[in-house]
């Protein structure tokens, strides 16, 4: 028989048994609405992110290729040497640096010189040629110290430069060729030889018997008007005739008489009323002195006739030099006239005997030969002067290439010695390198030229650089189109140590930047409202937001700067809620 504590314990150990059991198979049972709301997603919950203080840089990236920048094709103008002969290349250009003065090439011996100018090489430029381009070599040979002048004109000091420029490179400058020089003197002889006809043709006529009377009649008036012309000439300057000086000069010395009687009367008149006379109420010891008094015991009546006489003598000499210098004006005037005439009459006769003599040689056979031989020596000089005109040291167009920039570096060559010269001769570009790259289209209207960038090579090491170009205006090495909706741009580094062509880089540009530290959050923070406003979500409890409404500034790198109540270190929401 058990004991009631073992059975008591039994009971409480099955019912555990019981309990446990149940409590396994109701952890296992669960309705569908339980089971789908275990496996239903959880709650959705904010993604926030933290407002910032930093600088906002925005960038246009792209991929470029460093190489020295400008690319011009070089090709000469013409002919290098006076002749136009086969063109052969007898030194090709040097891949390397060229500097102004410098000898690019030679063909057929002859140099091609390399000058800085804008205005391209054209046509020969020989003696007397003006313009632009005659100008541009002018300043070029002032900087390679020629002392050229600055004249326009290619003149006889511009050529004494460029030939000092040719010698100082060895070579001679372009002489006028052996055909030049044919023509020049087959010009020379045929202005001789029609002068010689045209002296021989006009002795012909002047010898002839029926213009010769004529001939010195024509001279004999020539003469005579030579001499009324000189008397005439003496007459007007002012001089009397022999016979007015004499009369003159008897005129003067007659009143140079009647004032010296005058005077003398004058003095004899004073002396006779202003006698010495003594006092007898004084001392006889008394000293005497003489006090002029007049004394009623002169007469002066004869002494007074005789100055008033010497006055009218004086006065009738005075009126006669003046009657004798009238007549010497009227005589001159007079004379005047008489020469005026005799070297009208002259005049005359030599137009009548000029006419007469002209008429004769118009009848005259030879006349027709004479005026055929002046107008051949009148064309014959016409053509040499013209000729001349451009004779002399010249420069082929082939001779001298204007570059826009000098120094610069010659990057390829296009032709070897030996070849003719054909088209391109070679490619030179600046001295200084360039980034050359594309962009998409919309990037592009990003870019504006003097934009600061960067350019990353493939070892990490960084150069500041600065937009040049975009577009057109950018171009590309070679001529080569920019991808289908793109535009090419040109970037120009502002260093050069460690770089070399060839190179791929990566460029930043900097389209944009805050000069200090702004607030900044995530471009998908900032909410447009239906009125335009820009706000974001400010999380100030666990799930649990308010609106702000913000500024907003640039936006760079998925980043937008941002104004308003806001402050560093507030979480806005990005996403969620």
């Amino acid at each position: 028989m058990r004991s009631p504590r073992r059975l008591l314990a039994g009971v409480v150990a099955g019912v555990v048994v019981i309990a446990g059991a149940g409590w396994a198979v109701g952890a296992r049972l669960r309705s569908p609405a339980d089971e789908a709301a275990r496996r239903a997603a959880p709650a959705a919950s904010l993604v926030t992110a933290a407002v910032e203080r930093r600088k906002l840089v925005s960038t246009v990236v792209l991929s470029g290729m460093l190489e020295y920048g400008s690319p011009l094709p070089v090709t000469l103008a013409g002919v290098v040497g006076g002749d136009a002969e086969l063109q052969r290349a007898t030194r090709a250009p040097r891949k390397g640096r060229i500097g102004e003065g410098a000898v690019l090439m030679e063909v057929n011996g002859r140099p091609v010189f390399a000058l800085r100018g804008a205005v391209p090489m054209h046509r020969t430029i020989a003696p007397g040629g003006k313009g632009a381009d005659v100008r541009q070599l002018q300043r070029a040979l002032r900087r390679l110290g020629y002392r050229a002048p600055a004249s326009g004109v290619f003149d006889r000091a511009t050529i004494a430069a460029v030939t000092r420029m040719y010698a100082k490179k060895g070579y001679e400058a372009q002489q006028p060729t052996l055909s030049e020089r044919q023509t020049y003197e087959t010009l020379r002889k045929a202005v001789r030889t029609a002068r010689e006809s045209l002296a021989t043709e006009q002795q012909a006529l002047d010898r002839g018997r029926d213009v010769l009377p004529l001939k010195v009649r024509l001279d004999n008036a020539e003469k005579d008007l030579k001499a009324a012309r000189a008397a005439l000439a003496e007459a007007e300057s002012g001089g009397p005739t022999p016979a007015d000086e004499a009369d003159l000069a008897a005129a003067d010395a007659a009143v140079r008489a009647a004032r010296e009687r005058l005077l003398e009367a004058e003095q004899a008149l004073h002396q006779a009323v202003s006698q010495p006379t003594t006092d007898p109420a004084t001392s006889p010891t008394a000293e005497v002195t003489a006090t002029p008094r007049p004394t009623a015991s002169v007469d002066t009546s004869l002494l007074e006739l005789k100055v008033a006489n010497a006055r009218a003598d004086l006065a009738a000499a005075h009126q006669a030099r003046d009657l004798a210098l009238r007549k010497a004006e009227e005589a001159g005037k007079a004379r005047l006239a008489e020469l005026r005439g005799a070297a009208r009459t002259a005049k005359e006769a030599v137009v009548t005997a000029e006419q007469a003599l002209r008429q004769a040689r118009q009848l005259s056979p030879a006349r027709m030969k004479v005026a055929g031989a002046r107008a051949d020596v009148a064309a014959a000089e016409e053509m040499l002067a013209e000729y001349a005109r451009t004779y002399g040291v010249s420069i082929p167009p082939g001779e001298v290439v204007f570059l826009p920039k000098l120094p610069a570096r010659v990057q390829k060559v296009a032709v070897k010695p030996g070849r003719p010269v054909e088209g391109e001769v070679a490619t030179v570009t600046s001295s200084a390198f360039a980034v050359t790259g594309s962009v998409e289209a919309a990037e592009a209207e990003l870019l504006r030229p003097g934009m600061k960038a960067t350019v990353e090579l493939d070892s990490g090491r960084t150069y500041q650089a600065r937009l040049s170009a975009v577009g057109e205006q950018a171009g590309r090495p070679g001529g080569e189109e920019p991808p289908e909706g793109s535009q090419a741009v040109l970037l120009s580094p502002t260093g050069r140590a460690g770089l070399r062509a060839g190179v791929a880089v990566t460029v930043r540009v900097t389209v944009g930047a805050t000069e200090e530290p702004v607030l900044v959050v995530p471009v998908a923070a900032v909410i447009t409202s239906a009125d335009g406003r820009a706000r974001v979500r400010v999380e100030y409890a666990t799930d649990r937001t308010r609106d702000v409404e913000v500024r907003t500034g640039l936006t760079a790198d998925g980043n937008v700067e941002v104004g308003g109540a806001l402050k560093e270190g507030d979480r806005v929401v990005v996403s969620g809620g």
